[in-house]
């Protein structure tokens, strides 16, 4: 039996989890609209990833059982845990929560403790990623549909295929168009234990991947910053100072005009940035460090 599977996807449960360097609002997708999603894209499980967090599980598997619609849909728990690094763990099928912070060894330890499987989301880019530690992992994302500058996801999949481990793609959505973007095909029973036995032993491959849009990022960043404008305004003031007019303008402009076509023109300059630091560190050894600190001159400079 082939298992069509959704791996890694957000809800609004998501929202307050992310950590203090993130926006509060991660998503607006609601339990009623990922289920009709899966639904309607013909999706036979789901994992639904959210920060640092199960809350949502209980009640999107009780939902999906109790209406007739759904209950083919096997809702399955899982959490994308930050570690103490900041790199991001995605734990499947456990059943307590792993709390964010620790270290990547305990986190490892936790999901094998309680009989699940971890992956390594967007192992190479250049925020949240494991990098080379992605090889403790069971498996690893070779494919994010987030991950638009494409060198990235290039280089997970060189990593995955010289370490000889089980590579699987990743919608990481968190507006609704974009779940089920990426569906994996698991070679199992549609039971919780047996895909995850199938997920451990490499009994899966990627159906269909592919990008999300542009107009799909800005959606998405329209929601954070339409819920999230106070906790903006408080970062930038805090780490930007010298230029706090500025971004604050920005946010302003964007806030009044969301669709306006200068955002785009500003996504497309932001992917052609990213892509040149993705080059650098990807492709020529840059230690990416630098990223954590979020600094956009820094950031500037070095795509340049």
């Amino acid at each position: 039996m082939i298992v069509r599977a959704e791996l890694h996807c957000h809800n609004q449960h998501s929202n307050f989890h992310v950590g203090e360097d993130e926006p509060p609002y991660d998503s607006g997708v609601t339990i009623l609209g990922q289920l009709e999603r899966a639904r309607q894209l013909g999706l036979d499980a789901v994992f639904v990833t959210n920060h640092n967090t199960l809350a949502g599980y209980d009640a999107m598997r009780t939902y999906a059982r109790d209406h007739g619609r759904y209950a083919n849909i096997g809702v399955y728990p899982a959490e994308e845990v930050t570690t103490d690094s900041g790199a991001h763990v995605l734990a499947y099928g456990i059943h307590s929560a792993i709390p964010a912070g620790l270290p990547l060894p305990e986190v490892l330890d936790e999901i094998r403790r309680q009989n699940g499987v971890s992956s390594a989301p967007h192992p190479f880019s250049l925020l949240d990623a494991l990098r080379g530690d992605a090889v403790h992992c069971d498996i690893i994302e070779v494919f994010n549909s987030n991950n638009v500058d494409v060198i990235s996801n290039a280089r997970a999949a060189e990593f995955a295929a010289s370490h000889s481990m089980t590579a699987v793609a990743g919608s990481d959505s968190h507006i609704l168009s974009t779940m089920g973007r990426c569906v994996n095909a698991v070679q199992s029973q549609n039971t919780l234990d047996d895909v995850l036995h199938a997920l451990g032993h490499g009994h899966v491959a990627i159906e269909q991947s592919g990008y999300a849009m542009g107009a799909e990022t800005l959606d998405h960043l329209q929601y954070k910053i339409r819920n999230s404008r106070q906790y903006l305004e408080g970062y930038i003031a805090e780490h930007y100072p010298n230029a706090a007019w500025l971004l604050n303008l920005l946010l302003r402009a964007y806030s009044a005009r969301p669709d306006s076509a200068l955002w785009a023109a500003f996504y497309r300059l932001g992917v052609y940035l990213m892509s040149r630091i993705s080059y650098k560190v990807n492709e020529q050894g840059m230690d990416p460090a630098f990223m954590r600190d979020r600094n956009l001159a820094t950031m500037l400079r070095m795509a340049l």
